[in-house]
């Protein structure tokens, strides 16, 4: 006879969620998975036909693959040993310290959220906050460069921005691995940023074992082809001017470059300026005397507070846009060529004169990085200001000052942006940047520097230069490699 079997109420529970659990793990995630699968294999061949410079395998490999293959690789193995020997510690105590080292550079590409999240991200945030211009650009060299060379876009540093903009404007070429400080290494940022291609470094580590690891993941990145993009000063300007050259990144790609490999090593130069950096105010206060670091919730405090008000900026309709923000390319420099012009092989050299080679390289490509970085309104205006500190000056002083400056800077070959092509209109954009901002007074038809923001239009007048302080970073850079 039929009976009727009672279940506690906990039990029918816990088995309707073993149910459920089973109908999602063998059914739908293995649906989510095919589905998401075939977006990203449909992204990448999208992608993938028109790049000029092509996903290399290497960007598309698993990430725990390329963890392993970092871990295990002979250099790194070697280091181990030599690490457990010196210190006397275990070796598989050693190898986890690796393992851990491995797990925080090594990116999780991802050219969905590249292409698609970030690029949107990118694209519309730039527009938003700023009037985004490609400057100059030498298409003819660009397009010129062997598509399976491993190219390295060399970037000044001004603001957190630059990640955006530069990844903005070059979407159309490239896929770009950027080398990210320790900022962005705090979730969920840290997960988004990884699954953009970027590796993270520690800046300044003097952890032996740590950097013979990065070396090894740059060297394994750069000899697969994988396009980069790197800062050179290390950090975002704290005056403005550019800073003179890490050679650390430069050295772990050229140290096992190949001269007569199939790959060539082309340093691409890009300048980048803003006539207004988000960050400018917190970068002048990092240079005082007795200046604390920020600390991530500090950074955080400011960042939220300095968007609260502008919000209320839009909320009042009397928020406008950061001026310019504009972007150059300079002309390609093969590392091939270069080293063949000096009949070098950098595998082969001491490491002592690799590194003054280096060294060499370097300033070669910060003068280029110096000469690209175009000269904006806002900047060129702050500059007549800051030569002129305590003046008052009438409007056509200012722009005959202005007409001037742009002038020295073009024959100096420098690179100058002037919207519409129109001079007049271009210095009084820049002023009207700087007296909305407050940093110019205007009072009775006279302009005068306002007197406790003069540090803040030198910071953007020392963009087009130094300001009467001696060489620049690049020719310091350029003299010192050459004694």
């Amino acid at each position: 006879m039929p009976s009727t079997v009672t279940l506690p109420l906990w039990l029918a529970l816990v088995a309707g969620a073993l149910a459920a659990w089973a109908l999602v793990d063998r059914l739908l995630l293995p649906v989510v998975h095919w589905f998401l699968r075939r977006r990203l294999e449909r992204t990448v061949e999208e992608v993938d036909r028109r790049l000029h410079i092509r996903l290399q395998p290497f960007k598309l490999t698993r990430r725990q693959v390329l963890v392993d293959r970092l871990v295990h690789d002979p250099e790194v193995a070697a280091a181990i040993e030599e690490e457990s020997e010196g210190r006397g510690a275990p070796r598989k105590a050693v190898q986890e310290r690796v393992e851990l080292y491995a797990r925080e550079i090594v990116p999780a590409f991802n050219a969905y959220v590249y292409f698609r999240l970030g690029y949107w991200l990118s694209r519309n945030l730039a527009r938003i906050l700023y009037r985004v211009r490609l400057g100059s650009v030498d298409e003819q060299a660009l397009a010129a460069v062997d598509p399976r060379s491993t190219v390295v876009f060399v970037i000044n540093h001004r603001s957190n921005m630059d990640y955006v903009l530069v990844s903005y404007l070059v979407a159309e070429r490239a896929a770009l691995s950027y080398a990210v400080g320790e900022w962005a290494r705090i979730w969920p940022l840290d997960t988004l940023v990884r699954s953009t291609g970027a590796y993270f470094v520690r800046r300044g580590s003097e952890n032996r074992l740590y950097r013979r690891v990065l070396a090894r993941y740059v060297e394994m990145a750069t000899r697969e082809g994988v396009t980069q993009a790197v800062f050179p000063e290390g950090g975002l300007s704290r005056d403005g001017s550019l800073g003179e050259p890490k050679l650390g990144l430069f050295d772990y790609m050229l140290r096992a470059f190949d001269p007569a490999g199939p790959r060539d090593l082309v340093f691409v130069p890009v300048g980048l300026n803003y006539d207004r950096v988000l960050e400018d105010r917190t970068l002048l206060l990092d240079r005082r005397p007795g200046a604390q670091p920020v600390g991530p919730l500090a950074a955080a405090a400011r960042a939220a507070g300095f968007a609260a008000r502008q919000l209320l900026l839009v909320l009042r309709g009397r928020w406008y846009r950061f001026g310019y923000a504009c972007v150059s390319f300079g002309r390609p420099l093969s590392a091939r060529a270069w080293l063949a012009e000096r009949g070098l092989d950098p595998r082969s050299l001491p490491r002592a004169e690799r590194f003054a080679r280096v060294a060499e390289l370097a300033a070669t490509l910060m003068g280029e990085v110096e000469r690209a970085i175009p000269a904006l309104p806002a900047a060129i205006v702050a500059r007549v200001f800051a030569q002129r500190p305590g003046r008052a000056l009438a409007e056509l002083e200012l722009k005959a000052g202005a007409q001037r400056l742009i002038d020295e800077l073009e024959t100096a070959g420098r690179q100058v942006y002037v919207p519409r092509r129109d001079r007049d209109y271009a210095i009084e954009v820049g002023l009207r940047m700087l007296t909305l901002r407050r940093l110019v007074e205007e009072r009775g038809g006279l302009y005068r520097a306002a007197p406790g923001d003069l540090d803040l239009l030198r910071y953007y007048a020392r963009s087009l230069g130094p300001l009467a302080e001696g060489a620049s970073p690049a020719a310091r850079a350029s003299a010192s490699s050459s004694r």
